[in-house]
């Protein structure tokens, strides 16, 4: 399984500045875990690095946001985008008993059981071929950011929080009209009182270990993505300069 991934955080602003690329770009003896083949010692004889994968967990409340900034994010960067909850749908679809058990649980405003949606997580992970993911929804509770560092092994390199007022939240679901069970008013207010009691220790977990950043999800799909692009163009200035340096 893949080895933890080390934090770039403690040297990038959390704020969405251009000024932070530079200055990523300056650190490249703090990010090796994020290179490919750069070997390393043992005994004496130099083995080559296995690959880490980078890992975008993408948090916010019910209509923040999250999926369709994920599809900037992926048609700019090239990532895989993993949601939480399309896998936890696509499980209910199949008519399995996990699937029942899920529907009955998201019918109620409940959190589903951290290992049925890890589980699903990893299988997406391992057979996707791709080394860039933006797990979308996940994780929504601290038990669920527990199971996934012990089942997967990693802890993420980059946490996204779109942070939205409830009142547009509430208007941008009941507006989407996808035919979800999930897409009624009293089960949206659930879902919001859920997040709201279970995420915060998430959020904070994350902000306190220097990976949070918090978008403010209000205004255009254009202006929302304006905050997020220097987020991970940081990031691809320091994988150039990585690339690079292997190369001389």
């Amino acid at each position: 399984m893949w080895r933890r991934v080390a934090s770039l955080s403690s040297f990038i602003s959390s704020s969405s500045s251009s000024s932070f690329v530079a200055q990523t770009a300056s650190r490249l003896n703090t990010w090796e875990s994020l290179t490919t083949g750069i070997p390393h010692q043992e005994n004496g004889v130099s083995v080559p690095k296995e690959k880490n994968p980078f890992i975008t967990f993408v948090l916010g409340g019910p209509g923040s946001g999250k999926g369709t900034q994920c599809i900037k994010i992926v048609e700019t960067f090239g990532f895989k985008h993993l949601s939480a909850g399309d896998l936890l749908r696509r499980e209910i679809a199949s008519n399995s008993a996990d699937g029942a058990m899920i529907l009955n649980t998201i019918k109620e405003g409940k959190i589903v059981p951290s290992q049925v949606t890890v589980k699903l997580i990893q299988k997406e992970m391992e057979s996707s071929g791709s080394n860039k993911f933006l797990i979308d929804g996940f994780p929504r509770t601290e038990e669920n950011r527990v199971s996934f560092e012990r089942i997967i092994g990693v802890e993420p390199n980059v946490v996204l929080f779109f942070d939205c007022p409830e009142e547009e939240m509430v208007k941008r679901l009941l507006n989407r009209n996808q035919g979800r069970v999930d897409d009624n008013l009293e089960t949206i207010k659930k879902r919001l009182k859920v997040f709201e009691a279970l995420s915060l220790p998430v959020i904070n977990y994350y902000s306190h270990r220097g990976k949070l950043y918090t978008i403010k999800a209000v205004g255009t799909e254009d202006e929302i993505f304006e905050q997020v692009r220097p987020i991970f163009t940081a990031f691809e200035v320091c994988s150039a300069s990585t690339m690079i340096l292997q190369a001389q």
